[in-house]
């Protein structure tokens, strides 16, 4: 089964951990009321932030149209990769970091969708270095998964896209 389906149960696996710890937070927590909880200062801190952009705030915007257009451009990226990676038959580390990077994406479009923005909450630091900014696990599979991507693709031709471009006529 895993050998089968590692996109997608990756993809899952990532997106219910995410939708879990936000509820957790939301939910039991109430983080969103008490807004800061102490986990293992300064190393780990539940600090509430509502992302209306990407990353970090950037492109942040009130409006409907920006909240929109992220979700699109979500899902189009999330269905442009999946059909990429399963269709040139990448192997089983691509198709891993392709349901990272899915997955994360997934769990942030339910975000927006059900609350409007992105739930941010994990705000780690060190070393007398303070962080202002605040992440999710949908970020983190986003973000290993698109640095898998990029360093597992590394221009070598997946084996069925070999096996295609010697059969053309």
């Amino acid at each position: 089964m895993i050998r089968r389906a590692p996109l997608p149960l990756t993809a899952l696996i990532v997106l219910v951990l995410d939708q879990a710890s936000k509820i957790g937070v939301l939910w039991g927590l109430k983080l969103d009321k008490v807004e800061m909880v102490e986990v293992f200062p300064p190393y780990l801190v539940f600090r509430m932030a509502w992302n209306r952009g990407v990353n970090f705030g950037l492109m942040a915007d009130d409006g409907d149209l920006m909240r929109w257009g992220l979700i699109a451009l979500a899902l189009s990226i999330s269905a442009w990769v999946w059909i990429w990676v399963r269709r040139e038959g990448h192997g089983l580390a691509m198709q891993i970091a392709a349901g990272l990077l899915i997955g994360g994406a997934a769990g942030n479009v339910i975000d927006r969708l059900a609350y409007g923005a992105v739930a941010d909450f994990l705000n780690m630091a060190c070393c007398g270095i303070e962080n202002p900014f605040s992440f999710n696990l949908a970020d983190l599979g986003v973000f290993l998964g698109a640095v898998g991507l990029v360093l597992l693709s590394g221009g070598k031709t997946p084996p069925a896209a070999r096996s295609r471009r010697r059969n053309r006529p």
